[in-house]
């Protein structure tokens, strides 16, 4: 009898151990889809800033410096993209920085704010800001998903022996680049 007790509570812990890995694979899966859905979004984002500086540049031919800003804020983005959530953050920041520079020097040109072109990239960055900012979140969800089993206990123990890692959140590490720059048409 003893013996049976015994096996049920190794079945037991066993089952358990198998569920709590079973967790943390999918918590880290679903942390990857997040940084993948992140990914996607720093890319359209991308993709779309040399079509507005194309639109932007034939009205502010004296601009250069903040054409230039944005221009070098997305190279450096662009190769940064195997890097750490944590640096990728700061350069994506950067990013953004220089975008909403662009938009404000912008209100100084009243054809500019007027070309059905400019508005319709404005109005496609915004669209894909506001994606970010959704795969940010989601990301970041996952991430404390992850992390919170990581360190609690007992699935900690689980963990531990099959090497899962926390991850790290995506954060902006300016606050600056948490305000939002004032674009008034």
């Amino acid at each position: 009898m003893t013996g049976l007790i015994v096996l049920a509570i190794v079945v037991v812990v066993i089952g358990y151990a198998i569920f709590i890995y079973n967790n943390l694979v999918s918590n880290r899966q679903l942390g990857q889809e997040g940084w993948s859905g992140i990914d996607v979004q720093l890319k359209r984002r991308a993709d779309l800033i040399p079509n507005l500086l194309e639109t932007v540049k034939g009205y502010m031919n004296h601009e250069r410096e903040t054409l230039e800003a944005v221009t070098n804020a997305r190279a450096a983005a662009q190769a940064g993209s195997n890097a750490s959530p944590e640096e990728r953050a700061k350069l994506e920041g950067q990013l953004t920085g220089a975008l909403g520079r662009l938009l404000a020097v912008a209100e100084a040109y009243p054809d500019l704010k007027a070309n059905t072109t400019f508005l319709e990239f404005q109005g496609a960055l915004q669209n894909v800001e506001d994606e970010l900012q959704l795969a940010r979140r989601y990301y970041n969800g996952a991430a404390r998903n992850l992390n919170v089993a990581v360190e609690s206990f007992p699935s900690n123990v689980v963990a531990n022996l099959f090497h899962f890692a926390k991850m790290q959140y995506f954060e902006l590490e300016n606050p600056a680049d948490r305000a939002v720059p004032s674009v008034k048409f």
